[in-house]
């Protein structure tokens, strides 16, 4: 079995602010949609470095806004603790949540 990757993007967006875009490999540069719900999973915001899920919790550890869309994405999310089922939302059966640290 292959090995799971991630892309994960960053940017630092002001100082002390980091931004982390988290998306499962294969949903790269689809798009979803349910009701007045669109995500667009494009590679200018998602395409940055293939990681393990590992290293994408620890991107997200250090994140002060994430976005994260996919199953695999979103797990790793909540295993950095910074998402939680109430804050998942499902687009065409894609998970996808943010948070923002304030």
């Amino acid at each position: 079995m292959a090995e799971v990757k991630l892309f994960v993007k960053v940017w630092a967006i002001r100082e002390g602010e980091v931004m982390v875009a988290v998306c499962d490999r294969h949903l790269m540069g689809k798009r979803f949609s349910d009701g007045k719900l669109l995500l667009d999973v494009n590679e200018a915001f998602y395409k940055g470095e293939l990681v393990s899920p590992d290293a994408a919790v620890d991107y997200l550890k250090r994140a002060t806004v994430a976005n994260l869309v996919g199953e695999v994405a979103v797990q790793c999310g909540k295993d950095a603790g910074l998402v939680h089922d109430e804050g998942v939302v499902t687009i065409e059966g894609v998970p996808h949540a943010q948070f923002i640290l304030i």
